[in-house]
């Protein structure tokens, strides 16, 4: 596992059992992301990421989204394919909270994609 010299995030316990089974790492990147539902097709928009694991992604918008639906995210990857080529992960998931200009995303699906002239379009 690569890891780019990013320590994790310690997590906290509030009142209960920590429920993540894996560790967040603090990492700020640009962020496209669309809704996948039918109703909310037109719904898209940006942000930045706050951290992310295996298991979810925290990031930053200005848009409140609703829990429990699935979305898809383009995120711009630090590292380059062959030291010359950007990548993206693309990621599928649902909604688990969002409130207060953040958003806490499950993953359930994701890949490595390389950023083509579109950017970062999803």
């Amino acid at each position: 596992m690569m890891n780019f010299g990013i320590e994790p995030i310690q997590p906290s316990v509030r009142g209960g059992a920590e429920r993540r089974t894996s560790d967040r790492f603090p990492l700020e990147r640009e962020l496209r992301f669309k809704m996948l539902s039918k109703r909310l097709a037109d719904e898209a928009g940006g942000g930045t990421t706050v951290n992310m694991s295996s298991g979810g992604i925290l990031f930053q918008t200005d848009k409140s989204l609703i829990p429990g639906k699935r979305l898809e995210m383009a995120i711009s990857w630090p590292a380059q394919l062959d030291n010359r080529c950007s990548l993206k992960l693309v990621a599928r998931g649902r909604v688990v909270r969002s409130e207060g200009g953040y958003t806490a995303v499950s993953i359930q699906q994701y890949e490595f994609r390389t950023v083509g002239i579109h950017g970062l379009a999803v």
